[in-house]
């Protein structure tokens, strides 16, 4: 009855001052499309209008804290990489008493805590399974998903010589976090979950055996030209749908910005045991000047009745628990499967972040024409470490 009553003074006062909140986030094209109705059954649940703007995480990096040192903030609910939000949590507003782990995954609010204290929200998010294929052209060629590193490079020079294909994988690019994801799979397939994590916290090195044994493996693959020069990653999905590539390393999103995602499949590395899971944080910061109402539409996105909403559309994976299975598409369903004994594990440059993360991107896009600098990228790499 309480809950009614607040919901109930909160429209009427929506009514009376026509507030609106104004939602940043790094979605465009067809992943806005499916966000979009999630703010829309936001505001139609309480009359709130909600305006949401394109922001790149790299971009609001360089923007926000002249924002904050002016306490001032460009929007009420921000979408941002975790570690930014728990390194500026004097501009943050504090959501403990809102926002509950037992909630969530097991986990999934671990990043935006500090000291027992909750900042932001784990939305949906997105699983990295692997390389994605289009089933009928597997059907097409009698092509079967490997089970071994050696069918693997079996599979990429078959692929290689078909009529038609530039390259066995697609390399997609932007600022260079799709070549990061590839290269942290090759991490996990062939040094084990544990070096993801030690690698985060700092405990191995880049230029250890570990790692350049595991990055040997993809820059083997780099130098028999098995995958295309880097391409912006919508456009080259594209292409790769369209029958230019073969294969797509691409997270779990992919799935609701395909023409026909029944007809996807997706394979990891052989022998791999661990998956990033991809989750999109977003925080209320203390200059916004509605900050009550940004906290019902923070609840909204948290909890199951938003979550759904988001993951009917497609490419989405709750994070909130209490969202029924049933809601997800057949293809998103499948991929949820992909997780059964896999370990969940945080993405790599955005848990360490800072200068060492668009150093990690730069690296890799001269690792991806140049594999021989190897040693000189796994040097620079532990040069640019946090300490």
């Amino acid at each position: 009855m309480r809950k009614l009553l607040v919901m109930f003074l909160l429209v009427l006062t929506v009514i009376a001052f026509g507030k609106s909140l104004t939602v940043i986030g790094p979605w465009a094209g067809p992943e806005m499309e499916k966000f979009l109705p999630v703010l829309k059954a936001f505001e139609e649940k309480t009359g709130i209008k909600v305006n949401y703007q394109i922001y790149r995480a790299e971009d609001l990096a360089n923007v926000l804290p002249a924002q904050f040192a002016a306490r001032k903030a460009p929007g009420d609910i921000i979408f941002m990489w975790p570690t930014f939000i728990r390194e500026n949590t004097k501009h943050v507003v504090e959501v403990t008493d809102i926002i509950r782990p037992e909630s969530y995954l097991p986990g999934a609010l671990d990043n935006v805590m500090f000291n027992g204290k909750v900042y932001g929200i784990a939305y949906t998010a997105k699983v990295k399974p692997g390389f994605w294929y289009r089933k009928s052209f597997f059907e097409k060629y009698g092509l079967v998903p490997p089970k071994t590193w050696n069918e693997f490079v079996t599979l990429l020079r078959l692929l290689k010589n078909l009529p038609g294909i530039k390259a066995p994988i697609a390399s997609g690019d932007g600022v260079g976090w799709p070549l990061s994801d590839i290269t942290e799979h090759f991490l996990i397939t062939f040094g084990g979950p544990e070096l993801q994590k030690d690698l985060i916290e700092g405990n191995v090195k880049w230029e250890s055996f570990t790692v350049k044994k595991a990055m040997e493996k993809l820059t083997f693959l780099l130098k028999e030209g098995f995958f295309s020069e880097p391409v912006e990653w919508t456009t080259i999905l594209r292409q790769w749908w369209n029958g230019d590539y073969a294969l797509y390393f691409m997270g779990s999103w992919i799935t609701g910005m395909v023409d026909d995602p029944e007809d996807l499949g997706v394979f990891t590395l052989p022998g791999c045991q661990g998956m990033v899971f991809g989750i999109d944080y977003a925080f209320i910061p203390k200059y916004s000047k509605n900050v009550e109402e940004a906290k019902e539409l923070l609840k909204f996105l948290a909890g199951p009745e938003g979550q759904t909403i988001q993951i009917a559309q497609g490419g989405h994976i709750a994070t909130a628990l209490g969202v029924n299975e049933n809601a997800y598409p057949p293809v998103d369903r499948e991929v949820a499967n992909l997780l059964e004994g896999i370990a969940s594990l945080n993405d790599l440059d955005d848990s360490i972040g800072g200068i060492w993360q668009p150093t990690f991107w730069d690296q890799l896009k001269l690792l991806w024409v140049k594999p021989d600098r190897l040693n000189q990228v796994l040097e620079i790499l532990d040069e640019k470490m946090p300490e």
